[in-house]
């Protein structure tokens, strides 16, 4: 098994949690905080498939599905690629909206589906190449930059899971 199959099944599995976080999740969940400093399941979600896009698209030179494909419209977003929500005050986190499961479930989709078939033409070796990024010390490479997006989508899907249980555990009445 070569190293690039392990990040697919990885982030396959993200995707898969995506699709339960969001199975018949009521629409008023989606964008709920669940208390004034708590992130709501629709910006997690976007975050995390934000983060991966904009990662996935900097290693092949190509343009981020949001923005190729004016994902950011669903959103009533402007197409800034640099917009990942990496930064974003209370305020911002608060004005976001995501107007529905679909949208989100779609961009993951499209984003997993990318990143399949960019993983099915790296080895090993190839995750072995290191990127100039200065700023780093050591620089990273595309393996460890890939692993970053693995871990940084599992914990935001792990975290979109627990907002959803919260807001059910709280009587969820809708």
């Amino acid at each position: 098994m070569e190293s690039s199959d392990l990040l697919v099944d990885g982030l396959g599995r993200v995707n898969q949690l995506v699709h339960r976080v969001l199975e018949d999740l009521p629409f008023e969940m989606l964008n709920t905080m669940p208390s004034k400093d708590t992130n709501s399941i629709g910006w997690l979600l976007w975050h995390l498939t934000r983060v991966h896009d904009h990662h996935l698209s900097d290693l092949e030179g190509e343009p981020q599905i949001w923005t190729s494909q004016k994902i950011y419209t669903h959103f009533a977003m402007e197409g800034n690629e640099n917009e990942t929500g990496n930064g974003h005050t209370l305020e911002q986190v608060k004005a976001f909206f995501a107007p529905n499961g679909a949208s989100l479930s779609g961009y993951n989709d499209a984003v997993f589906s990318r990143t399949k078939k960019y993983l099915e033409g790296l080895n090993s070796s190839a995750l072995e190449r290191v990127l100039n990024e200065p700023q780093y010390d050591p620089m990273p490479t595309i393996g460890v930059r890939l692993i970053s997006v693995l871990s940084d989508n599992t914990q935001h899907v792990g975290q979109a899971l627990f907002v959803r249980g919260m807001l059910q555990g709280f009587g969820w009445r809708g």
